[in-house]
């Protein structure tokens, strides 16, 4: 088992190992200040959480604009380049970040990390894409996850210790990261840009509207839905630390304990629930994650003591290893092959934008209402994804197009034989294309 997983690995190239650990250092540098953005700008600048909501709302919007901007950018001017001035920049306005002193010194600087830390995503995808074979990239992406999500469980265990001493020590922690990312990128990579041109049919088909996207309703419905479950679920990212610390005085570095144990959830647990859900229907799936999200919520509502609220984490964090690969499967299996790039983009923006509402939908209840209004509410509107997932998943099934019996037939024996990790229906249609 042991050469076996040695083997595997070691199809890599070098340079992929040289991103894999670079993003260690990254995820560890920038989850020292995240998961405690909301107490700093609240305390710091003595401003209402509705504001910090908005303040990082701004954030989540000016990255959207660069994800955006940045694919053309990346293909154009290569990869290199885009990943260097991403993380130059990050490293400068973090810094930067923990000697602002007033509100509109500190939007402008949230703003510009949005934008510019953005632009470090679609690079990165495309180095990876560029470097590893078809067969292996979505191995390559999910190694790449998992070790981000390993900073994050290192990152804010840490960062809770720091913080409740210093936090300008926490924002210059960041900044020496992406600074060391930075000169590890110029200088032990190189630029993986293909130089071939492409043909004018593949230009034509790249460039192709969203018309057929925007009459996918069921689609858009999901993707609706997925952004009201982004919301809720968002909210032990943004608005719990917060509450937790005012409602009961656990301070930062018990939180960062319970956004340890979510990462290193993630990091143990995801796989293994992967391959269990290779045996449930994906609308199910969606809906037995978002129960549990909603739950978990519930609980937090309920909630008191550090441990009842590592507890409620353990369960929102279930609910997301469901949800999570379950969401990206489900927009892989309705996407028309030649449209998947869209539909991925559109799901990435609907997640995207709920990351960046959440803040402030949960600090207006939070300011307006109740405190503890905000848990309620958000475990209602999980609860009600639940249902609607179900629904979509039946309107999904009657509006997809069958797939010939016999050509699937035959694929799907043939692409069987392959130790690819896709879904059924992936296989028969890649199996169909070489048959073709």
């Amino acid at each position: 088992m042991t050469s076996t997983l040695r083997d595997r690995l070691s199809g890599y190239p070098r340079q992929f190992w040289i991103l894999f650990f670079g993003q260690l250092v990254s995820a560890i540098g920038m989850s020292l200040v995240w998961p405690f953005m909301t107490i700093y700008v609240r305390e710091k600048l003595d401003v209402s959480l509705t504001v910090v909501g908005l303040v990082l709302a701004a954030n989540s919007g000016a990255g959207l604009v660069s994800q955006v901007i940045g694919g053309p950018l990346v293909d154009r001017f290569g990869r290199k380049i885009a990943m260097a001035v991403s993380l130059g920049s990050r490293s400068v306005i973090m810094m930067s970040l923990g000697l602002a002193g007033t509100l509109h010194s500190f939007v402008a600087l949230i703003i510009l990390s949005g934008f510019c830390g953005s632009l470090f995503n679609p690079a990165l995808n495309a180095m990876v894409a560029d470097m590893v074979e078809p067969e292996k990239r979505i191995e390559s992406y999910g190694l790449m996850r998992i070790v981000s999500n390993l900073g994050i469980a290192i990152g804010p265990a840490i960062g809770g210790f720091i913080a409740t001493r210093s936090y300008l020590v926490s924002f210059a922690a960041a900044a020496f990261a992406s600074a060391f990312y930075f000169l590890v990128i110029l200088f032990f990579t190189k630029e993986t840009k293909p130089t071939t041109s492409t043909s004018d049919s593949d230009t034509a088909q790249a460039t192709q509207g969203y018309g057929r996207l925007v009459r996918d309703v069921p689609f858009l419905a999901f993707c609706i839905t997925l952004g009201v479950m982004g919301i809720a679920y968002a909210q032990v990212m943004t608005i719990l630390p917060v509450y937790i610390k005012d409602q009961y005085q656990i301070v930062e570095s018990q939180y960062g304990l319970i956004m340890a144990t979510n990462a290193a959830m993630v990091v143990l647990f995801q796989y293994p629930v992967a391959k269990l859900l290779k045996r449930v229907a994906l609308a199910p799936a969606l809906s037995v994650g978002s129960l549990f999200v909603a739950i978990g919520l519930g609980t937090v509502a309920v909630s008191s003591t550090f441990s009842m609220f590592l507890l409620s984490m353990i369960v929102v964090t279930v609910g997301e290893l469901i949800f999570a690969p379950s969401s990206t499967a489900f927009v892989a299996d309705v996407a028309p092959e030649t449209m998947r790039g869209r539909y991925m983009g559109v799901y990435g923006m609907s997640f995207g934008l709920s990351f960046g509402l959440a803040p402030a939908v949960g600090g207006m209840i939070n300011d307006s209402l109740s405190p503890v209004l905000v848990w309620y509410s958000m475990a209602a509107v999980a609860l009600l994804t639940a249902v609607v997932f179900l629904l979509i998943g039946k309107q999904t099934r009657t509006e997809r197009l069958p797939v010939e019996p016999v050509a699937c037939g035959v694929a799907a024996a043939s692409a069987a034989e392959s130790p690819h990790p896709f879904s059924s229906e992936e296989r028969c249609s890649r199996a169909q294309s070489s048959l073709e």
